[in-house]
Order: C-alpha cells, then structure tokens, then sequence
C-alpha cells in the first residue's frame, strides 16, 4: 500500500512547494534566468540522486536509451514553470492558478486517455467532466 501512495503524496509535497517557489520568483528577475537557475539544480540533485540510488549507475548507457519523449518533456517543462510565473505575475492567485489549471487538464486528458491510448470514457468520467466544468463555473464566479 505504502509503495502506492508514497509517489503520489510526493507529487502533492513537491507541487505545494513548486506553487509557493514559482509565486515567491524576484519581481524583477526574468523568469527564464529564474528557470536557468532552476534547472542546474534540478539537473545536479537529479544526476546525484541517480548514482546514489542505482548500484551499478551508467550515465552513458541510459543516455542512449533517450527517445523523443525526455526531450520533449523537457521543453515542455519549461513551458509550464514559466506559465505559471506569467501567470502569478499577471494577478492569478495561488489557490486558483494550479486549480483552474488542473481542472481543465483532468478534462483534457481524459480525451487524451481515449485517443492516444484507449481509455475507456465511463459515465464516471463524463460525471467527473460536469463537475469539473462546474468547478471552474463556481470558483470564477465572482
């Protein structure tokens, strides 16, 4: 059980932290060299968290085994960290950024589930689409 929940409360962990770290970037610093910053440490903790995890760490040959999805991925991740800076900065509040944002992603990915990948669509699923179109309704009603 603990092997099932572990990830996803570090995910949780780890996405407070990133609002409240993405909210708290200098005013005056321009994001992308907020991000630069951001991401040689990423880089250093994840190429130390690699050696020290994996007894027999090959940098090299997990390298060639790179396809086009960390690349991209990579790309991507810049993308939202500095969406979600543009965001803060234009007035979005901490609490409705990631909320909104994460709504109309469940929503999203839903049809990508189907179409990429063959996910059924249940009546749970089409429940959980109103009320996540319901959510965002409530919570932007002002």
């Amino acid at each position: 059980m603990l092997s099932y929940i572990w990830p996803i409360a570090l995910v949780v962990l780890s996405n407070t932290l990133y609002q409240i770290c993405a909210k708290s970037v200098p005013e005056g610093m321009n994001p992308l060299a907020s991000l630069t910053v951001t991401y040689l440490v990423g880089a250093a903790v994840s190429c130390a968290l690699y050696f020290i995890l994996n007894r027999n760490a090959n940098l090299l040959r997990e390298i060639r085994l790179t396809n086009w999805a960390p690349i991209v991925l990579g790309v991507v991740i810049v993308g939202l960290e500095v969406g979600f800076i543009y965001a803060f900065r234009a007035g979005w509040q901490i609490s409705m950024a990631q909320i909104v944002s994460s709504a109309v992603l469940a929503v999203i990915l839903i049809f990508v589930g189907y179409l990429l990948y063959h996910e059924a669509i249940t009546w749970n699923k089409i429940v959980g689409i109103i009320v996540c179109l319901a959510g965002l309704v409530l919570i932007n009603f002002r």
